[in-house]
Formats: structure tokens, sequence, C-alpha cells
């Protein structure tokens, strides 16, 4: 089992959910801290991505300090506005 660890920028992500995102969001997440990690992020960026019906959550997985890092959780919309945004602090 992972521990759970969140990016100062989470938080600001994960308010904007109605309660009842929020809820099959953190059920999500219980899975993502029991098993393998899901998918890489496209593109090249180091996160992996997993969905909740149209919302996506990304994160990153040490699997020596077996700790899994959440970065962000958003609808398909925010996804790529997030990603472009990562794509840019990259390429810097």
């Amino acid at each position: 089992m992972y521990s759970k660890d969140f990016h100062p920028g989470w938080k600001k992500y994960f308010d904007r959910l109605d309660n009842s995102v929020k809820v099959r969001i953190v059920n999500k997440m219980k899975k993502i801290l029991e098993g393998l990690p899901g998918r890489h992020l496209e593109r090249g960026l180091p996160y992996f991505v997993e969905e909740v019906d149209q919302h996506r959550i990304c994160y990153k997985s040490d699997d020596v300090a077996m700790t899994r890092r959440f970065y962000f959780v958003g609808d398909h919309k925010e996804y790529l506005k997030w990603i472009g945004k990562e794509e840019a602090r990259q390429s810097e």
C-alpha cells in the first residue's frame, strides 16, 4: 500500500468539484494507493493519469518511498489546460 501526498495546488482543483464527484474521486484514489499505477500521461510528461467518468486524476508514483503524490483533478477541458501548463514548465 502506498502512502498519499499532495502537491500544494491539489486543494484548489479538488475544492472546485461537486461533493458527489469528490466521493468518486476519493474512492478512485484509494484504489490508486492499493495497486499498480495507471497509464502514463501523454506527451512524455512524468505523470500517471486515471479516469473517473469525465474527470482525470494526475499523480506521480515513487516506488522506492512507496508514495503517490497527487497533482491535479478536474474535467477533461481543465485536464487539457493543465497538461499545456506542465508542458510549458518542462520545456523551460
